[in-house]
């Protein structure tokens, strides 16, 4: 939902009140012969590096649920190249235009034709079926140049999570070659859109970092808004409208069910997670005040109110440590960011530049917090959290609701297309380079990164 939608909601609430899996055991592949590992040089990461990723081998391919290991052998490398190229650091050839290599070859690389591409690291790896049916994948990576193996790993997954076993080699070599934490085995919470524009169907989603394995959650027979992950990714907090009066929900995704958070006269909107998965932050709108309150994850005890001043106070996140919360707040005469104490003490403004700011969300390494900035258009952007090293990072008619990756070098937002009014999911590096629009079966909003999968 945009800003100005939510602020028309917000507007007639106060108007009414005056007059809302499986896990990856990884186990080693064979053994490849010693080498002496060169230490890898630091190298600025918002330049490109040529990566080669040929069709993973099958070694004896055998047919599974998922389909016969040799096809998983190409559409592993096909998921490890997406992911890496998607990063923005490297440039990546294959597995389509590569040569296939055989099994002897993965442990024994012919660095001279690598060279002669010429490519500087090489991904290469296998991929057989166990007596038990499961896969066991192999992922190595060399550095050509130097000519040695600096990375080995592999994973012993069910048939049906070999993009999992994917995921996980290529952030092994982003992690490797950047020295950045991990963040392609993750999943996205969304907002799924379709209808015409006066009467928009909005449903629950959720799907892989890279937009694969979608589903959707709720029928859409009422709106869902702002999904946020429990940091388990057991669970789903979102806001949901049922006969017009919004309410936050906990949707267990194992079981198929939702319990209820709140329930209250009183408007209430915009939750979030505590880091730790035991708190929930909201906002609540009372007698034409509107403040940010917490509550138990489990919905028992008595909300705590965190802010009190006239205005509007909209909750925006916890600190990864869980001691401070930034919100928004128009109390000095226009939407600002503010921060606090995680017992709603020492409220102060950080926001001081040109128009409104909102939808603040914490980065998970600390060092920053993302906001939408409004002065025409709509642009996301970060800023300490002191407030200074203000940077804006998109540059369209109408991109909000900025949400971090697990690693936190790389925002997920929401843009609104002019005239049309589809939206759609979108993302970019802290360089404020490499935007690309993720895939999506239907219109796009509210986005919401869960941390790296356990």
């Amino acid at each position: 939902m945009s800003l100005f939608a939510l602020n028309r909601k917000l507007a007639s609430f106060l108007l009414l009140i005056l007059g809302t899996q499986a896990a990856i055991a990884q186990t080693p592949p064979p053994p490849a012969p010693a080498t002496d590992e060169p230490e890898l040089v630091e190298f600025d990461t918002s330049k490109t590096r040529s990566i080669a990723v040929p069709a993973l081998v099958a070694p004896s391919p055998a047919d599974t649920p998922a389909g016969n290991s040799a096809a998983l052998g190409r559409q592993i490398a096909e998921v490890i190249s997406s992911n890496l190229r998607a990063s923005g650091v490297f440039e990546t050839q294959g597995p389509n235009g590569l040569r296939m290599i055989g099994l002897a070859e993965v442990t024994a690389p012919q660095f001279g034709y690598w060279k002669a591409r010429p490519v500087e690291q090489l991904v290469q790896g296998f991929v057989r079926v166990g007596g038990d049916g499961n896969l066991t994948v192999g992922c190595y990576l060399y550095d050509v140049g130097f000519g040695n193996e600096t990375t080995r790993l592999g994973f012993n997954v069910p048939p049906r999570e070999w993009r999992r076993a994917a995921h996980k080699c290529a952030d092994a070599i982003y992690s490797r070659l950047t020295g950045e934490l991990p963040f392609f085995d993750s999943r996205i919470a969304y907002i799924a859109e379709s209808g015409p524009k006066n009467k928009r169907i909005k449903r629950l989603a959720i799907m892989d970092s890279d937009g694969a394995n979608h589903r959707f959650i709720t029928n859409g027979q009422s709106t869902a808004l702002t999904p946020r992950f429990s940091p388990s990714y057991k669970s789903i907090l979102y806001l949901s409208y049922v006969d017009g009066n919004p309410r936050i929900y906990v949707y267990d995704i194992d079981a198929g069910r939702q319990r209820l958070i709140t329930q209250s006269n009183s408007p209430t909107f915009a939750p979030r997670w505590s880091p730790d998965g035991q708190t929930i932050l909201y906002s609540m709108a009372v007698s034409g005040n509107t403040d940010v309150y917490k509550i138990s994850a489990s919905g028992n005890g008595t909300p705590v109110k965190l802010t009190s001043s006239p205005g509007i106070d909209v909750g925006g996140s916890f600190s990864p440590d869980g001691r401070q919360i930034v919100f928004e707040s128009d109390r000095s005469g226009s939407q600002q960011i503010y921060v606090m104490n995680a017992d709603g003490s020492n409220q102060r403004r950080i926001s001081f530049g040109a128009g409104r700011y909102a939808t603040p969300e914490w980065s998970p390494r600390a060092d920053l917090i993302a906001f939408t900035r409004i002065a025409g258009d709509f642009r996301v952007g970060t800023m300490r959290p002191d407030g200074s090293g203000e940077r804006l990072l998109t540059n369209s008619w109408q991109d909000e609701a900025p949400t971090w990756a697990p690693n936190g070098r790389v925002i997920q937002f929401f843009r609104t297309a002019k005239g049309s009014g589809k939206t759609s999911i979108w993302q970019v590096d802290l360089t404020g380079s490499n935007e690309r629009q993720l895939p999506t079966p239907v219109d796009g909003s509210d986005p919401a990164w869960g941390p790296v999968l356990p």
